[in-house]
């Protein structure tokens, strides 16, 4: 497992050091769930996204998701597949269990989801704080003020 270095974007970047925790994560994921469900992530509008899943033969009591200091956690898994009478010939409709786990930026917060025809869909929005946004500084003139006191000093 090769790792990467990113000892120069740490030289020119401010509080980008969870990022590298984040690359390694992503690429140590265990590949052999790594499919399934399969999933599609969307852009549904500005700062707003969805995530839609495909858990066919799930119901919404065997669906579970947690979110969890920036991670996103599906889990699904059958209710008693024991008691089940069917003998199948072929089964092509997977329900095993799983967790899909998605690793969200900062203010990124689910706002719902839902379960129709087979497909989960989490929607997420990333709502920036109004201390975070842009904001314009005024530049004050250096003459305005001395004057400003000056003429307070005289009315004294």
């Amino acid at each position: 497992m090769n790792t990467i270095d990113l000892t120069p974007l740490y030289r020119s970047t401010i509080g980008f050091d969870r990022l590298g925790a984040l690359l390694d994560s992503a690429l140590r994921t265990d590949q052999s769930s790594a499919g399934y469900p399969p999933y599609s992530i969307e852009v549904t509008g500005e700062n707003r996204y969805s995530i839609t899943l495909a858990v066919a033969g799930f119901e919404q009591n065997e669906l579970d998701i947690q979110v969890e200091r920036s991670l996103l956690s599906v889990r699904g898994k059958k209710a008693d597949e024991g008691k089940d009478d069917r003998k199948y010939l072929y089964q092509g409709i997977a329900t095993r269990t799983f967790e899909r786990k998605f690793s969200l930026a900062d203010h990124v917060e689910v706002t719902g989801a839902q379960l129709t025809n087979g497909l989960l869909i989490v929607n997420l929005v990333k709502e920036i704080p109004e201390t975070m946004k842009p904001k314009t500084i005024a530049i004050n003139e250096t003459g305005s003020l001395i004057q400003h006191n000056t003429s307070a000093n005289k009315a004294a």
